[in-house]
């Protein structure tokens, strides 16, 4: 007969579980960590010898070295993703599919997936067609992207992006509009005097590009009245234009700090309702601290402004209690 604490632990963990947790890194499990700090150490390295190898004299001598480095990374990071790929089905957004052949195909096409499988394909690649080696090297260098999973900053900058997404659009078009109408404005205006620079609306984009970004190099510029001043029109324009979605990252930023608070306050009051926060509640706290990207001071001071704020209420209706004698 099974007794009421046997009921509530919770069934051993399968071997699927147990990868995907330590490849999880909002895993608190001390070999979960090690594995990131190891896959970590492993990407910053390769990032390094790639960046050494276009050094002709360090590619000569350190050659093989470098060979065999590749060669071992290359294998861990394709177990790597193959463990990544079969665990994947007990992340939980997946939870509610149909089947794990869904699960996969949904997670084959997320952007950490496609990052992983680009940073081991220009070594298989080469096996299969006849390409530059050169362009591989160099296109190994995407494994920084690698860092992404591990950095809340690029973590909280990639969804400020998917969020405000339609916002950038918006901007985007409305540089290639006013681009293509500086373009035509210089080429109307410049063409007899500098065909060189401005003979056609297509030539004319490289001085708007570099006018409007506020760059300038030089190589390009009016000479006549009406040119000088339609640049100086087009100099104040790009001034807005390149502070436009530098304020719409800045405000993504800002609701996402914003509600990333919020969500951590809500968790916080729901695990301190019974005055008590156990283990599973708090690793739960911890790997959405994590996942939010509060740092553990600020996760600290919310929870003691919490429980600073439920003592006080609790003191505030002790002493509102009516009087047993009067009612009053």
């Amino acid at each position: 007969m099974n007794t009421e604490e046997d009921k509530t632990q919770s069934p051993p963990q399968s071997l699927r579980q147990k990868t995907y947790e330590l490849l999880d890194t909002g895993s608190n499990n001390l070999t979960g960590k090690l594995i990131d700090w190891f896959l970590m150490a492993l990407i910053a390295i390769n990032v390094l010898a790639v960046i050494m190898e276009t050094v002709e004299s360090f590619q000569a001598k350190y050659s093989v070295e470098l060979y065999w480095l590749e060669i071992f990374s290359v294998f861990i990071f394709t177990i790597e993703y193959v463990l990544r790929f079969w665990s994947c089905v007990e992340a939980p957004q997946y939870q509610k599919d149909i089947s794990h052949s869904v699960s996969r195909l949904k997670y084959t096409f997320t952007p950490m997936a496609i990052i992983d499988l680009v940073a081991i394909a220009p070594f298989y690649l080469a096996f299969l067609f006849n390409i530059d080696l050169r362009f591989l090297r160099v296109l190994r260098l995407l494994r920084i992207f690698k860092l992404t999973r591990y950095s809340e900053a690029m973590t909280t900058l990639l969804k400020v992006l998917r969020e405000e997404i339609s916002s950038f659009a918006a901007a985007i078009f409305i540089m290639i509009v006013i681009m293509i109408i500086a373009a035509s404005g210089i080429y109307l205006v410049e063409k007899d005097h500098q065909p060189e620079f401005y003979g056609s609306i297509p030539q004319s984009m490289w001085w708007s590009i570099v006018t409007l970004t506020t760059v300038g190099y030089g190589d390009a510029y009016p000479i006549t009245t009406f040119g000088k001043i339609f640049a100086a029109i087009i100099m104040v324009a790009g001034v807005g234009l390149v502070a436009l979605p530098t304020g719409i990252l800045a405000s993504g930023f800002s609701d996402n700090l914003h509600r990333s608070r919020e969500k951590m306050t809500k968790e916080l009051s729901d695990a301190l309702a019974d005055d008590f926060i156990d283990e599973d509640e708090e690793r739960h706290l911890d790997k959405l601290r994590k996942e939010l990207g509060l740092t553990e001071e600020k996760f600290a001071e919310l929870k003691e402004s919490l429980i600073e704020h439920k003592s006080e209420s609790k003191d505030h209706s002790s002493s509102t209690k009516p009087c047993p004698l009067c009612g009053k």
